[in-house]
């Protein structure tokens, strides 16, 4: 028997209305709190294994970083030095570049180029080899000094963004952060590419690096966006390996 059968009355009187109302309220309150703890207890599972997910990651981050610091600090000091005897000019290139969510942070790279390189670059736009303008990548590009190949070629011009990587402002692994230029023309898609903290290496630098067109860059890191998880760091860390020792797509 229903709740309108059990009580009787008229729908017309207010009073039988509350009573009615009062009646359903305790009938299924306990049904509504069920499913309200279902609810709760699948949000909170998500939000303690994503998080748990984070913070392994930033954990990994911290330690690798760290260790790499200390590791490679007599290669960050030969690499200091030579760059100052080559022309006197500061040791370190520094750029704005955009991060999660559109953040901006400060981002070293070991001067490969002469000073004014930046300056140079409006000039020399046409002769990129990425017919998308969102990105500029040359071949032979006379900008580069002396001891290019070497820090190039290898990454170690990108040593000092571990610094970035143990601030938290970068990962070790994520889609490499653009300039603000370049997220000016980007679209609404491709700005997904912000939505995780931008990394030393991600799936298209191991893929061919400045080979890689701008529209395969995207949905490589959207991929990565994607399906990211500790595994997947991990196997991007050993392709990178291979990657920087050949040099494949690496001016």
């Amino acid at each position: 028997m229903g709740p309108r059968e059990r009580l009787g009355g008229d729908d017309r009187d207010p009073a039988y209305r509350l009573e009615l109302m009062e009646e359903l309220y305790r009938r299924y309150r306990g049904r509504r709190g069920l499913r309200n703890w279902r609810y709760l207890r699948k949000r909170y599972a998500w939000v303690l294994v994503t998080g748990g997910a984070r913070l392994v990651k930033r954990l990994g981050d911290i330690f690798v970083s760290a260790t790499m610091l200390f590791l490679v600090s007599p290669i960050l000091l030969f690499t200091a030095l030579a760059i100052k005897l080559t022309d006197g000019g500061s040791v370190l290139f520094r750029q704005v570049r955009v991060g999660q969510w559109g953040k901006e942070f400060d981002f070293p790279k070991f001067r490969s180029m002469v000073r004014n390189a930046e300056a140079l670059k409006a000039d020399l736009q046409e002769e990129s080899h990425h017919e998308d303008q969102r990105t500029f990548k040359m071949k032979r590009d006379p900008r580069v000094t002396l001891i290019w190949r070497i820090i190039r070629k290898s990454s170690i011009d990108e040593l000092p963004q571990l610094w970035n990587v143990l601030k938290g402002e970068m990962s070790l692994v994520g889609p490499r952060p653009p300039v603000p230029s370049e997220v000016a023309l980007y679209t609404l898609s491709d700005r997904r590419r912000l939505d995780v903290t931008p990394g030393l290496t991600g799936l298209w630098q191991v893929s061919g690096r400045g080979d890689v067109p701008f529209d395969q860059q995207v949905a490589l890191d959207v991929r990565y966006i994607e399906s990211q998880s500790t595994w997947l760091d991990i196997k991007i860390l050993l392709a990178t390996i291979p990657a920087v020792l050949f040099g494949k797509g690496a001016y």
